[in-house]
């Protein structure tokens, strides 16, 4: 049976790093009160001349060198975010020309959190269906440019930074076993960048009354993020026939502490199956996943043979989960 296969992973953090002590001087907060909420420490942020596309050219390059396979090898390029380069060309587009990979078709996907899954799920798709054989899948956020520093429950929670897998079609019981995609757009008021698009467009007249920051309501996120984390994980898990007990290692989208320990409570898993960078990296979107993913494999925490579980939850809203055979 052909498998998608994960064969190269990588990941990119930009080199600034603002520390929850940074932000206590320039908003009502703590790093106590950051810490007991969310479980960040910290988060890397984007340089003035850093993009989505110059953070995933690095995570693409590391996995193509992971994958020892050259640019040319690759078939086609997806890009998972929500905070593009520009509008148009796609961030795609920018990361295939600068890697070399001369020979791939090219397209951004916004699932914004559950990005990197979604993308994921159509690599496995194109490559079961025979139509590609070697994917780049990167996922690449500079949520900084969207973020009001002056806004304590949104400034506090996402970090920048890039992570890409080389998916590649093999023979064999390793690789991409199951995914599992949803959405509800009636509740995607609960996490939304409400201007800057077609429907409230940014003008001179009005660009200091609209929000082009995040707006969140997030008591009512936690409460539909444990929910979708739950769905998630049975309904992965019951597409391979296996029970939660068979998960080696569990990567969760890096939210936040208390959702995660939430969502793990329900799944039952023991503390030791659960990898966690959020401490370090804060929430950054569609590349938390692939950024977790690369640095476990880094620690030795991912191994040949593992069943891992990724799952996401995110705006649109949109969850999405994936079994794995490393």
């Amino acid at each position: 049976m052909i498998h998608a296969r994960i064969i190269g992973t990588g990941h990119y953090l930009p080199e600034k790093v603002v520390t929850n002590h940074d932000l206590e001087k320039i908003m009502d907060t703590t790093d106590e009160w950051i810490r007991q909420r969310t479980g960040i420490l910290q988060r890397h942020i984007a340089a003035d001349d850093e993009a989505a596309s110059d953070l995933g050219v690095h995570a693409a390059n590391r996995a193509i060198e992971s994958a020892c396979i050259d640019a040319d090898d690759i078939d086609y390029v997806i890009c998972a975010t929500f905070s593009p380069d520009h509008a148009i060309p796609s961030t795609a587009c920018l990361i295939q020309d600068r890697i070399g990979a001369t020979k791939a078709g090219a397209v951004d996907l916004n699932a914004a959190c559950s990005g990197f899954i979604y993308a994921l799920e159509v690599a496995d798709a194109f490559i079961r269906a025979g139509v590609h054989e070697t994917i780049l899948v990167v996922a690449s956020e500079v949520l900084s440019a969207h973020l009001d520093w002056t806004q304590r429950n949104t400034a506090i929670l996402f970090g920048d930074g890039a992570g890409a897998v080389i998916v590649r079609a093999e023979e064999g019981e390793h690789g991409i076993l199951s995914t599992f995609t949803a959405s509800d757009g009636s509740a995607g008021d609960i996490l939304a960048i409400p201007a800057g698009g077609s429907r409230l467009v940014v003008t001179p007249e009005n660009i200091d009354e609209v929000d082009r920051s995040f707006s969140m309501n997030g008591p009512e996120l936690y409460k539909r993020a444990i929910k979708a984390f739950g769905e998630g994980t049975e309904r992965a898990l019951a597409k391979v026939g296996l029970s939660a007990e068979s998960i080696d290692l569990f990567v969760p989208h890096q939210a936040n502490k208390r959702i995660i320990d939430a969502a793990v409570g329900r799944i039952g898993l023991p503390e030791e199956k659960i990898y966690m960078n959020l401490d370090k990296v804060a929430n950054t979107s569609a590349a938390s996943i692939p950024i977790a993913l690369d640095q476990a494999l880094i620690e030795g925490r991912l191994k040949d043979e593992d069943l891992v579980l990724l799952a996401a939850f995110g705006a649109g809203l949109t969850w999405a989960s994936a079994m794995v055979r490393w």
